[in-house]
């Protein structure tokens, strides 16, 4: 049974104009739980000896004096503790402290990172990501020159940015939302796993229209609709089975990794997801939109 997918392509735009109108909206209303990679700040995660609930040592903690402690639980017996940047000594002020309130306590690791550094960091991530989709734009642009007629090359690049664009867009979105529900958070493990997604998003938009520039040059389908949609036909098994496979990888990460690779894993299984279904469903209907209102 045929899809029509560039037939049906009003329902995508749709789609992925809810997804992404959502994602912004979470990220404006609810906004994102930034780690102290790009915060500043220190962060303690010890083991305890009996189950301890997060908010009671918070306010025992607060009791002794630590009213600007962050506590979030870790597994049963397991406290992340985020808290202002600490010198050593001040590290081991707040052990003390602790034990002090609910015993003996075994540290699992201890990051510290100054306001200055996480502020650097945050920058050069957003520029790094900002000037590689740049870069990849002007590759594509230059990678379809040869093919001209009916959509000149460098909308090629710019639909394939544009399509990345969205699914980062929406990933952010759904960390928005898990920050708010789950706690976690935006660090240098999620901008590689951005990253990452870009990767994906655009070998798989690459892919489209690769087949597309073929059929082209091949003359295949009587118009331009017809083209692409014979091109999609002739990919969309291979991009979801790629896709699927990772994501299967990337599920038992997340179902049986620690709790610091699971917002990892998940993210690149929402990311690869979205950027399987932007590369069929959006990036190729949107070229045929484009070349239909060039035309009326």
């Amino acid at each position: 049974m045929k899809i029509n997918i560039i037939a049906n392509r009003n329902t995508w735009f749709v789609l992925s104009g809810v997804l992404v109108l959502s994602s912004i909206l979470a990220v404006a209303f609810i906004g994102l739980r930034f780690g102290i990679d790009f915060t500043g700040g220190s962060l303690l995660e010890v083991e305890v000896q009996q189950p301890v609930q997060a908010e009671e040592v918070r306010v025992s903690m607060a009791d002794v004096g630590y009213t600007n402690l962050s506590i979030q639980a870790s597994g049963e017996q397991g406290l992340i503790i985020r808290t202002e940047d600490l010198t050593e000594e001040e590290h081991q002020t707040l052990l003390t402290a602790l034990e002090g309130q609910i015993g003996e306590v075994e540290e699992l690791r201890f990051d510290s990172i100054g306001p200055v550094v996480g502020e650097e960091l945050r920058r050069t991530a957003t520029t790094g990501i900002v000037v590689t989709l740049l870069l990849i734009g002007l590759y594509i642009a230059w990678a379809f020159r040869k093919v001209t007629e009916p959509v000149a090359s460098w909308k090629y690049g710019f639909l394939t940015i544009f399509a990345a664009f969205h699914d980062v867009v929406i990933t952010v979105g759904a960390f928005s939302v898990l920050g708010y529900v789950y706690g976690w958070e935006i660090g240098t493990a999620f901008v590689a796993a951005i990253l990452t997604i870009l990767g994906y998003s655009i070998n798989d938009t690459v892919v489209v229209f690769d087949r597309t520039r073929e059929n082209l040059l091949k003359r295949v389908g009587d118009t331009f609709e017809e083209t692409v949609e014979v091109s999609i036909e002739q990919t969309i098994t291979r991009s979801i089975n790629t896709s699927l496979t990772t994501i299967l990888a990337l599920l038992a990460i997340f179902l049986f990794g620690g709790d610091s690779t699971r917002p990892f894993a998940c993210a690149l299984m929402i990311g690869i997801g979205v950027g399987t279904y932007s590369s069929i469903f959006l990036a190729s209907p949107l070229l045929v939109a484009w070349e239909l209102r060039k035309k009326k």
